[in-house]
């Protein structure tokens, strides 16, 4: 089951919310584990939600007001932790539905975090740079009471990105008077941010595309592979694999695919932080992304949005295997068809969590006052990555799952055990 947000309930046809795919996926793998019932109940609902008014005044004069929220799950395990996100389309049960997900993705990785979401509802580039710099910092005050490295430490999502997290530290740090690096990852580095952060989402995707080809016996050297998205988490991907061997046949934008059964030299071809939307402009043979999606390769990586494999198009996928590099790329319609056709879902909450298991490494190192080099940042990542992959896999060999139910049961019998040991406050 997909951690979609559009998948569609039969009874209305209308999209299903995150929180309620959340909800429904922690049910159907909790019939899979011996877990205290009490325990389900607890998960389906967020520890609390904080709405907040962001007013800030405009390039102009003018004052605009926005609304905030920052959902905090689950903290059993450790501090909250989840991305703040600047889009319209932010509500509060999406930010709910988000921090389950984060919950589950820190767990699978067994990091000592809680699940955490947050965001404000605003388009963010209707805003000039002095304009989202004062949104952050009014957002940050607006909840400073509930933010801080030992409660709640959020980090960059969509529409946001390094220099906001520095922002955000600063405004924190600015009333807390002493600077409080551990409050924030994702941060630059000259500011207490990880070397490696950044493409760490593509990283681990890599490497797990990596382990899933041992896993099947499938050699790098005699691996296609096609990847939806060449933003930071689709580049990063394929030119780690390129470096390992596999052959990249294409890679993708919006503005549609370059295609090259010989192999693309990715390192050619721009990124999207390099060179937004300039992968057709490199290209010999462009297809469009309808045809990516029919490619007859060996592992296509959905590396740009949610929702890309739906009831639609999922019976065309054209791959053997789909390693989930975007946050939710398949529907829960889409993830039923390609499980029917026995076309093996590598889950988003393993493959990416590349990012969050970084993050935790930028905490060590800002709460400690020591950073690590990023030769040590990949080797750790490594280990936490393939660590994480072995644990999935004695569950999927032990029980008739998909991949993805594996990492959930994983992700929830660690949660269930730690709520199990510290027991419910009278």
């Amino acid at each position: 089951m997909s951690t979609s947000n559009q998948a569609t309930t039969e009874e209305t046809a209308e999209p299903e919310s995150a929180l309620e795919t959340a909800r429904r996926q922690l049910r159907r793998v909790a019939e899979h584990l011996d877990i205290d019932p009490s325990i389900v109940t607890r998960l389906e609902h967020p520890k609390q939600v904080h709405e907040v008014t962001v007013p800030i005044e405009r390039d102009d004069g003018s004052v605009s007001v926005f609304t905030g929220y920052r959902a905090q799950h689950d903290s059993v395990k450790g501090p909250y932790k989840g991305g703040i996100r600047y889009h319209p389309a932010v509500t509060r049960n999406e930010c709910v539905g988000l921090g389950m997900w984060m919950t589950w993705k820190c767990a699978v990785m067994d990091l000592p975090f809680g699940g955490a979401k947050g965001g404000i509802a605003v388009d963010p580039t209707d805003l000039s740079t002095a304009e989202k710099e004062r949104l952050t910092r009014r957002f940050t005050q607006e909840l400073r009471d509930v933010l801080g490295p030992n409660r709640d430490i959020p980090a960059p999502d969509m529409g946001t990105d390094p220099q906001t997290m520095a922002w955000l530290m600063d405004a924190y740090s600015m009333q807390e008077g002493e600077t409080v690096p551990g409050v924030v990852t994702g941060k630059p580095p000259v500011v207490g941010g990880s070397k490696g952060r950044t493409e760490a989402p593509g990283r681990s995707v890599a490497i797990i595309t990596r382990a899933v080809c041992d896993y099947y016996d499938r050699p790098l050297s005699e691996t296609t592979i096609a990847v939806q998205g060449y933003g930071s988490v689709g580049a990063h991907a394929a030119r780690l694999l390129d470096e390992w061997g596999a052959t990249i046949v294409a890679v993708s934008d919006v503005e549609g695919a370059m295609y090259d059964p010989t192999g693309i030299d990715t390192h050619a071809v721009p990124s999207y932080d390099e060179e937004p939307n300039a992968v057709t402009e490199h290209a010999d043979t462009v297809l469009s992304n309808d045809e990516l999606f029919e490619l007859d390769v060996d592992i296509f990586i959905p590396a740009a949005v949610g929702n890309v494999i739906t009831e639609a198009n999922a019976d065309s996928i054209g791959a053997d295997i789909v390693v989930e590099g975007a946050n939710g790329p398949t529907t829960s319609t889409g993830d039923t068809i390609l499980n029917e056709r026995g076309i093996p879902v590598v889950p988003d909450i393993l493959a990416n969590a590349g990012g969050v298991t970084v993050s935790y490494f930028e905490w060590l190192q800002d709460i400690n006052r020591r950073s690590w080099t990023l030769e040590t940042v990949q080797e750790e990542l490594e280990a936490e990555m393939i660590g994480a992959w072995n644990a999935v896999c004695v569950e999927y060999e032990s029980r008739d799952v998909s991949w993805r139910d594996a990492a959930y049961i994983v992700a929830l019998s660690r949660i269930a055990e730690a709520h199990e040991s510290r027991g419910l406050w009278p």
